[in-house]
């Protein structure tokens, strides 16, 4: 950890699920923040409670085109991106774009501005993969035509882009790998599988559970993922660095967890698995505990419960 201080920080993407929980977290800490976000995939619902607190500002605006900040800035976190195959396969074009020149303008920013940058990547960079579990020196299993192709290559490319600034242009870079991370202001209809089980064990439907629901994953609750970010925000690191929860479990026992955290009888129904669904997939963290002094502290079943309760309260509102 280095110690640095952060007075200003710029959020990309920061009306969405992670990016408003970043937002809040740095006020918390004192840090004034500037949310930047066009609202294709976030709400302005995420930010309502923050809006009038000193030191928060939101700016509307395409990251893809030109972008500026006036006076000085300490920290870019570029979490602008649409995350749900839901959304990504509906915006493909918009998904690549903003890896691509998004973040290049970012990086321009962080930049001019002599800041921190640190760039939201995923475990999809990994693809299906062929090493379990996935350190970051794995190159990964990626199919660069696939239906996932668009967020997979788009962050992967981001994650060149942003090595490159670093070597080349001397732009103080970190690149986080992030894990299914889930917690409130998840959307009901995001299409990953912890909100669709608890939005449909709360409403008695069938847990749609894609092929046999065999295939793992490793689930973070959003405390724990934020505290990892900003971890890595107020380090030297570069990166790249994984931040998950190695508490692996199928997807079938994930939707019976749910099911009973609601209180819920809906019958678990098998349907076709997507394309290029990753088999596996779980973090090693070794790397974040080693540099960051990080580690995930939510059990998944305590995560699982309060986002259940965050749900229930939710749609008992609509």
């Amino acid at each position: 950890m280095s110690g640095r201080i952060i007075r200003r920080a710029v959020v990309t993407g920061g009306a969405g699920f992670l990016g408003s929980h970043l937002c809040e977290r740095l006020l918390e800490r004192d840090v004034s923040v500037t949310c930047m976000d066009n609202f294709l995939t976030g709400t302005p619902h995420n930010l309502i409670h923050l809006l009038g607190r000193p030191g928060f500002h939101v700016v509307e605006c395409d990251l893809t085109d030109f972008v500026h900040v006036s006076g000085p800035v300490d920290l870019i976190l570029h979490f602008a991106s649409a995350a749900s195959p839901v959304d990504y396969m509906k915006l493909p074009v918009e998904t690549l774009k903003v890896g691509a020149i998004g973040t290049m303008h970012a990086l321009g920013m962080a930049r001019e501005k002599n800041a921190r940058f640190v760039l939201a990547s995923t475990s999809e960079v990994y693809g299906d993969p062929l090493r379990h579990p996935q350190h970051e020196d794995y190159w990964g299993n990626v199919n660069p035509v696939g239906p996932r192709s668009v967020y997979d290559e788009a962050k992967r490319y981001a994650e060149a882009l942003t090595t490159a600034y670093r070597n080349s242009r001397d732009v103080d870079t970190g690149i986080v790998r992030i894990f299914n991370t889930y917690g409130p202001r998840m959307r009901p209809h995001d299409g990953r599988a912890i909100p669709t089980f608890i939005r449909q064990a709360l409403a008695g439907e069938p847990l749609t559970v894609t092929g046999d629901g065999t295939q793992t994953r490793s689930i973070c609750y959003v405390d724990d993922t934020v505290e990892g970010v900003l971890a890595m925000a107020f380090s030297d690191a570069a990166g790249p660095v994984n931040i998950g929860n190695g508490a692996e479990t199928t997807v079938l026992d994930l939707a019976r967890t749910i099911r009973a955290l609601a209180g819920s009888r809906s019958p678990v129904e098998f349907v076709p698995r997507p394309a290029d669904d990753p088999s596996v997939r779980c973090p090693d963290v070794g790397l974040a505990r080693r540099l960051l002094g990080w580690t995930p502290r939510v059990p998944p079943e305590e995560g699982l419960a309060r986002t259940v309760e965050w749900f229930a309260e939710r749609l008992a509102r609509v």
